[in-house]
């Protein structure tokens, strides 16, 4: 499913989701963290800290740093690998599932006020 846009209208509704997540009262995620969260919910599991770095292309420190407030917030946890435990598995949480499906009703929601 393509969808035709220009430039202008991406940026438009760039701005428009940018601006409802930091006006939400909810905590705010970097674009790192963003991309991070997104990763571990679009892409099929499993995740680990090395996956998603390489995936990424940052350094290992980053995503743990990352994990470290998205885990406070409740968006995701980690446990070892019982396989390996050099791993760390991240995995979903019920409060981060729930995150991301906001924000897939919001950026739908601001991709409409686009069309009208």
């Amino acid at each position: 499913m393509g969808v035709e846009m220009r430039p202008a209208q991406a940026l438009k509704l760039l701005y428009g989701l940018n601006h409802a997540l930091v006006t939400d009262g909810e905590p705010d995620l970097s674009a790192r963290q963003l991309a991070i969260l997104l990763t571990i919910y679009v892409d099929p599991p499993p995740h680990t800290v090395r996956g998603l770095a390489s995936k990424l292309k940052v350094t290992k420190p980053v995503i743990t740093r990352a994990l470290n407030t998205m885990g406070k917030l409740g968006l995701v946890s980690r446990r070892r690998d019982t396989a390996d435990k050099r791993n760390v598995v991240i995995q979903r949480t019920v409060q981060g599932a729930l995150a991301v499906e906001k924000l897939g009703d919001l950026l739908v929601a601001k991709a409409k006020e686009l069309s009208r």
